[in-house]
Order: structure tokens, then sequence, then C-alpha cells
């Protein structure tokens, strides 16, 4: 399935919009997921669409056990609430074993024995240049990206982006050595099978977008609309995360938390709206939501709760 040399992606023709907000169960919300799971639901909710929420959970390793059930109770709290039932990528692994074999039948994956240490020397790019290795030992498994793939889209809210993704990325994992599934491979299945059409998320997740259109023009899977937001950062200038001991936000203070991440996003919720009630403010929020009014950064300062 040879792509086009230069592959403009497209956003599928696609009558209803159905967003999603998909976090790593590593820990409770905290002010940056919030602003990322409450932009993605006005989004949704501001063009009449369905808002999906998708667990991913497929790196236990960096899991905190109960982060699932935190997570959700904190949506709720906010009043932040999801059409039909969460999707866990734990149990989804009969799709992206059937997606690997297929790459794999169509010469467009293969085992990979490098380290980290072999590809030092190529700033851990892998261009199917492999050390030898027993078949039978742990390997990985690669995308072989193809020569000429130049992908291109127009982002939301970052503007028009382009990359050569072998030059870029090289080939990138899609199962990784330890036997777990890498998070290209498994957000590029479940974005299809959700029939997700826009997908709102944060800046950091910017360079993986061309791999991750790559991959579906090579599955002849549909490409969503992307929109990246700037990301919340501490005050040395990391992104907020749990090894970063970001605090969780507290349930008790839902409307105030709003209150807080509608500013962050570059909305002015008029000073007598309550700031108590959740399901006022995300009313006044989807009335009021406007694209062009977000920022335009790749990050801002978190503010403090």
């Amino acid at each position: 399935m040879p792509l086009p040399s230069v592959a403009m992606a497209s956003p599928r023709n696609h009558p209803a919009y159905t967003g999603r907000f998909a976090p790593s169960p590593t820990g409770p919300l905290h002010f940056g997921s919030l602003v990322t799971a409450l932009a993605s639901y006005l989004d949704a909710k501001a063009q009449g669409g369905t808002w999906m929420v998708r667990m991913e959970d497929i790196d236990p390793p960096r899991q905190l056990p109960g982060a699932e059930d935190t997570i959700l109770r904190q949506l709720e709290a906010h009043s932040l609430l999801w059409d039909g039932q969460p999707l866990y990528q734990s149990q989804r692994s009969e799709a992206y074993l059937a997606a690997l074999e297929e790459l794999s039948h169509s010469g467009l994956a293969y085992p990979c024995h490098c380290s980290r240490q072999v590809l030092q020397d190529t700033g851990g790019l892998h261009q199917r240049s492999c050390v030898p290795g027993d078949p039978d030992q742990p390997h990985a498994l690669r995308l072989s990206v193809p020569d000429n793939c130049l992908i291109a889209f127009t982002d939301l809210f970052q503007g028009r982006q382009q990359q050569w993704v072998k030059q870029t990325a090289g080939d990138f994992v899609l199962l990784r050595k330890d036997g777990l599934f890498a998070y290209q491979l498994a957000v590029v299945i479940d974005d299809a099978h959700q029939g997700i059409s826009h997908i709102i998320r944060g800046s950091d997740l910017l360079d993986s977008t061309a791999r991750q259109i790559c991959l579906q023009q090579l599955l002849t899977l549909p490409t969503p609309v992307y929109g990246h937001l700037p990301i919340a950062v501490n005050e040395q200038g990391h992104k907020l995360s749990k090894q970063n001991l970001a605090p969780p936000v507290e349930n008790r203070r839902a409307g105030a938390n709003l209150l807080t991440a509608m500013h962050w996003l570059g909305m002015q919720p008029p000073a007598d709206l309550p700031n108590t009630n959740p399901e006022v403010l995300l009313e006044w929020g989807i009335s009021n939501w406007h694209r062009t009014q977000l920022p335009r950064l790749i990050q801002i300062p978190a503010p403090a709760l």
C-alpha cells in the first residue's frame, strides 16, 4: 500500500461530530488534563456532537491502581459527562493484533532487536538497519515508513503542519519489546473504531500526529480533524504531570476549577456567572465556545488552583 509522494491529510466527509478525551490512568486529573477534557467537551457539544471517554491503559508499569475510577469520578464532579460507555484499551488487544498482522503480511511491519544504545548514533531514529537477533528472543515490531511519506495537515489551532516522517521519526515502534502495544498503534486503531471525527488534545502530541496519519493511510483508515491546545506548564516550564507532582483537581472546587480553565483557554465568562454550579458554567461555555478565542501558543503557565 504505497503512499503518494506528498500525502495531504484531508478530514473525513462525516456529517456527525464525534470527539473524545483519552487520559492515561497514571494518576488523577490535574489542571492540564482538566483543560484538555473541557476544551474537547466544549468543542464537541458546541457542534452538537458526541463526546466519548477512552482510558489509554496499555502501559501497566506507569499506571496507578484505581486511577481509572478516580478520573471518571472527577469528570462527573465537573459535569463533564461522556456519551456511551468508556472504552478501555486494555480490552482491545485483538484489534491491535489484527492490525499488526495486516501490516506484517503487507511487509509494512518488521521485527527489530535494536536497543536504545544501538540507536544512539542515529539520534534514536531507526530506518530499517537492524542488528541481527534471535527470532525467538523478545523483539519489537516497527512500521516500515515509506521513504516518500510527507504528511501535511492543517491544525485547528496551530495552523499548517508538515513532516517527512521517515526522516523525522524513522521506523517507529508498533509493538514494544516487552510485549506491550505502542501508543501510536493503539490510538490510530481506536480512533477509527470509535468513529472519532475531531481530536482536541495537548500540543505535546503535535509531533506524533504525522506518524498517526501515516499509519492511518497505510491501514486505509479515515483521518480526523486535529486541534492541539497549549499545554499547561509549571514554574520550571515542565508539563504538568504526576511525575512533576502536579496536584489533582479537587472535586469540591469543581465550579471554580472550570471557571479558571475557561479563563486559561481565552474565554471571558461574565463576572456574575455562578462559579459553584458546573452545569451552569458548561451551558454558558457551550454557547460561547469559539475556536478563534484559544491562544495559539504551545505552552502556557498553569494558574494556582
